[in-house]
């Protein structure tokens, strides 16, 4: 089915596909893991991963979304009939994700609303975070979110998608390194008589770490390296399939990818510098910790103990929430245009359809902490609710499951060349196609079987 809509042009598909890979994950995750894993030593793997692995992905989704301008499922129908199963397996992952991703882009509303109304001291409160999920109340602020996100897509490509991310990518840059700048300045001195500078913590976080490093470290370092850009780039999702299958035939790929690249890769190293220093100078080299409680808990105590805590806070937070909001809309954006091709739908309707189900599902993902709580141990040893159960169905499982399953399809099936061929149409230059050849051949299928055994545990049962 011919696509009605589409971007306008090269910007506006990269600002549209850069706002999709920058999310929250590049706020909290990748400062964590730079922390956790010798700073400079995981920036250099990180880089080195990027313009390897990371590229050959977003190469390969956006090249099968523009040559058969068919989201997930028919894309791949469409290149080889009996190959149908991986298209409906990529689309089953924003089908997951997008049951808790607009639960997140609440509680980041909840917070801008506590700096705002100048409730500071409460959001650094301990308990702040976790009676705010665990209360009923919580599921407001999802629907809020997860209705916004809704109004964006049901304007479309041009007038809704891209025109947005042309506003907020723009200004999430200007911010976060506004910020970054702002936390290298910060110093403070602690009760014992230690002066802590943000410069020191931006060294804590450049300098490469080798204590302890032998090949199991250095190989742990990698994975985790790998699992964040493979989460950061919204690849093995079908959400950039689906962006690139609104891409003009003129734009050129190589570039695009490169872009795009550079743009998500930037703001999570930035991230980093705007986070670790902060942390660094009020709470130590032990202030860190992963996931939610990076931003949620960690780093509201950081403001509340800084001049002008309350309006850092604040643009940290309206920050935080155009990262989630960009995201959110790329997964919707990927299950209405699946929506439109299987149904044939117009897409105001299917717009709405989908919209109402998610509503439902944010609602109960939601109250997850509260009416529908329930405790699992994961198959990675980790224990959670509701959206932990969501979230490593989608990410820890069918991700590294896909791109291995893609790796193999593009790689061995249809040949490099089909995708060569369509990132060198009208005689554009792909100046790694060699580098592209070789990765998505033979380091592509190994490297992602063992994040896939690594992110379900399976990786430590085969270690022991």
């Amino acid at each position: 089915m011919k696509k009605k809509t589409g971007f306008t042009g090269q910007l506006g598909f990269i600002f549209a596909a850069a706002g999709s890979a920058v999310g929250v994950g590049n706020l909290w995750r990748f400062p964590y893991l730079a922390a956790k894993d010798g700073g400079g030593v995981f920036l250099l793997i990180y880089l080195l991963l990027v313009f390897t692995v990371g590229f050959v992905l977003l190469t390969n989704d956006l090249a099968i979304g523009r040559r058969t301008g068919r989201s997930a499922i028919y894309a791949y129908e469409s290149i080889r009939k009996k190959w149908k199963f991986l298209g409906i397996i990529t689309f089953l992952v924003p089908v997951i994700i997008m049951t808790y991703y607009a639960v997140i882009g609440g509680w980041i509303l909840k917070y801008i609303a506590l700096f705002l109304s100048g409730n500071v001291n409460v959001a650094a409160q301990n308990n702040c975070f976790s009676n705010f999920i665990s209360s009923k109340n919580s599921v407001y602020y999802s629907l809020v979110f997860m209705a916004l996100t809704a109004i964006i897509v049901y304007s479309g490509v041009d007038k809704g998608i891209e025109r947005v991310s042309k506003i907020i990518m723009p200004i999430l840059l200007v911010m976060i390194i506004g910020i970054a700048i702002y936390s290298l300045t910060l110093k403070t001195t602690t009760d014992n008589g230690q002066v802590r500078t943000g410069l020191q913590g931006l060294a804590i976080y450049l300098k490469p770490d080798l204590t302890g490093m032998n090949i199991s470290r250095f190989l742990q370092i990698s994975l985790d390296a790998m699992s964040q850009l493979f989460f950061s780039l919204s690849v093995s999702m079908g959400i950039m399939i689906t962006y690139g299958s609104y891409v003009n035939k003129d734009v050129d790929l190589q570039k695009s990818v490169s872009l795009i690249e550079l743009m998500d890769t930037g703001v999570a190293i930035i991230a980093g510098v705007m986070i670790i220093p902060a942390i660094y100078v009020f709470s130590g080299v032990n202030g860190m910790s992963a996931g939610p409680g990076l931003m949620f808990i960690s780093l509201p105590k950081v403001f509340s103990q800084m001049l002008a805590g309350r309006f850092i806070g604040f643009v940290f937070f309206v920050l935080a929430a155009f990262a989630a909001l960009t995201s959110c809309i790329s997964v919707l954006e990927s299950l209405v245009a699946n929506y439109i091709e299987i149904l044939n739908a117009q897409r105001q309707r299917a717009t709405v359809v989908v919209s109402i189900i998610y509503l439902i599902a944010t609602a109960i993902i939601a109250l997850g902490y509260s009416v529908f709580y329930v405790e699992v141990i994961l198959p990675n040893g980790s224990t959670g609710q509701l959206l932990d159960i969501m979230d490593y169905i989608s990410n820890s499982f069918m991700m590294p499951f896909i791109s291995f399953l893609s790796s193999i399809f593009i790689g061995w099936v249809i040949g490099p060349k089909w995708i060569i061929e369509e990132v060198e149409r009208n005689n554009k230059a792909f100046n790694r196609k060699v580098l592209y050849t070789f990765v998505v051949k033979y380091c592509l299928p190994i490297i992602m079987f063992i994040l896939f055994l690594q992110s379900t545990g399976l990786f430590n049962y085969f270690k022991s």
